[in-house]
């Protein structure tokens, strides 16, 4: 059994989170937003494939991609451009 003793960093405590470049931006940032929107459209999407895997191989196939691509937008939110 694992047994967790830490689940959290504390480095949110002033109200802001960590990008995947380490760049620091409030919790209530819109890119924050689009992450949890980014997550909760591919579980709706998982759930969705969990149900119509099976007898729907090409509808399976097209989900999977868009999968795909939800953790490629994802990543591009994680790792934004650093010009800007």
């Amino acid at each position: 059994m694992v047994v967790l003793s830490k689940i959290y960093t504390r480095t949110g405590d002033d109200g802001t989170t960590a990008l995947g470049s380490g760049r620091r931006v409030s919790k209530y940032d819109l890119r924050v937003e689009a992450y949890g929107t980014l997550d909760e459209t591919n579980a709706a999407i998982g759930i969705a494939r969990l149900h119509t895997r099976e007898g729907h191989p090409v509808l399976d196939a097209m989900l999977a991609r868009v999968q795909n691509d939800l953790f490629d937008l994802g990543a591009d939110l994680c790792f934004p451009d650093q010009t800007k």
